[in-house]
C-alpha cells in the first residue's frame, strides 16, 4: 500500500500547457503516473503530445473529473492564480490537490486552506512543495522517480531537496510513500497528517521525519509521535547553523529568540523517543539500524 497516492490514482494537471507544467507532466508520465488530462479554460478541447502520448486539455476541473474519473490534481498555476485554481478543484470535490507553486501569498494560502477545510472533501498538499511519490505506483509533482525504489519506509519532509537526498540515501531500503509538505508558514497537509497515515498503513514499517527551523510544527509532530505512533521514527532537523532572525530558504524558516530553533526541535523529538541524526547520512544510517531490528 501507500498513503494518499497509489497505482490506481488518476491525475490531472492544472497548468499543464505552461512550460513547467509540460516539463513535469512529461516526467510524471515517464515514471508511470496515470495522467488523464490537463486543465486550461483557454485551450479546452486541444491536446498536448508527450512523446507519443496525447493528453486532452479540459476547460475546468469538474469537466476533467467527469470525463476521466480523475482523483488527483497537480497545480502548476502561477502564484497569482493559485488560489482560484485550488478553489476550483475544491468546488469539484477533487480528493487530493498537490500545489507545487512557489511564492503563493500567505493570505491566499490561508484562505484556500480554510475553504478546503470547510468543504471537507479535499486534501491539499503544499504549496511550495515537491509533491509526493509512491515509488513504482505513482508520482504527483516534481520528485525524481529514479533515485529510489518501492520499500517499507515512509518519509515526510518540509524540504524538497532533503526529500530527494533522504530518498537517495535510503534507496537500498526503498519507500512506501514520500511526501514533501512544503516549507511555507501555512500549508495544507502537515507532518501530523502524514504520521497518522503512515501509522495506519500496513505496508509502512518505519518513518523518517525531516523538519527545519521556524515555527513549531516539529514540536507538535513530536508530541503526536509520543502519544499516537507505535512505529519507529527517526528524524533530521535542518538549520543548526542558521543565524537568529534571518529567513533561510523557506518563507517559514525563521528563528526568533529560542522559538523555532533546530536545537529545540531536536530536543522535542528526542523527548518523544525519536532518534535524530546530525546529518542526512547519519539519519539514514539510524533508519537502517532500526529496520535491521524489525
Amino acid at each position: 500500500m501507500s498513503i494518499f497516492l497509489n497505482a490506481s490514482s488518476r491525475v490531472v494537471v492544472q497548468g499543464m500547457t505552461g512550460a513547467e507544467g509540460q516539463k513535469h507532466t512529461r516526467r510524471m508520465i515517464a515514471s508511470g503516473t496515470t495522467i488523464v488530462g490537463g486543465v486550461n479554460p483557454r485551450k479546452a478541447g486541444q491536446s498536448v503530445d508527450f512523446d507519443g502520448t496525447p493528453v486532452p486539455v479540459f476547460g475546468s476541473v469538474q469537466e476533467a473529473m467527469d470525463e476521466t474519473g480523475a482523483d488527483v490534481s497537480v497545480v502548476f498555476v502561477p502564484p497569482a492564480g493559485t488560489r482560484a485554481a485550488v478553489v476550483e478543484a475544491v468546488d469539484a470535490a477533487m480528493p487530493l490537490v498537490v500545489v507545487i507553486t512557489e511564492g503563493v501569498p500567505v493570505h491566499d494560502t490561508a484562505d484556500l486552506f480554510s475553504y478546503a477545510q470547510a468543504k471537507g472533501t479535499t486534501r491539499v498538499i503544499g504549496p511550495n512543495c515537491p509533491g509526493l511519490i509512491s515509488p513504482g505506483q505513482s508520482n504527483a509533482g516534481i520528485i525524481p522517480a529514479t533515485i529510489t525504489r518501492a520499500g517499507r519506509v515512509g518519509l515526510v519532509s518540509k524540504s524538497g531537496t532533503l526529500t530527494y537526498q533522504m530518498m537517495y540515501e535510503l534507496r537500498d531500503l526503498g519507500f512506501s510513500s514520500a511526501v514533501g509538505i512544503g516549507g511555507d508558514p501555512i500549508i495544507g497537509t502537515t507532518h501530523i497528517d502524514c504520521l497518522q497515515a503512515f501509522e495506519e498503513d500496513p505496508d509502512t514499517d518505519a518513518i523518517v521525519v525531516i523538519g527545519e527551523i521556524g515555527g513549531d510544527a516539529e514540536e507538535r509532530a513530536a508530541a503526536y509521535v509520543k502519544d499516537h505512533v507505535t512505529k519507529p521514527v527517526v528524524g533530521y532537523v535542518a538549520g543548526f547553523t542558521a543565524p537568529e532572525g534571518k529567513t533561510m530558504g523557506h518563507a517559514g524558516a525563521i528563528v526568533s529568540g529560542s522559538s523555532g530553533t533546530a536545537q529545540a526541535k531536536k530536543d522535542a523529538f528526542e523527548a518523544a523517543g525519536v532518534r535524530v541524526g546530525k546529518t542526512p547520512s547519519e539519519t539514514a544510517q539510524l533508519m537502517r539500524d532500526v529496520v535491521e531490528k524489525l
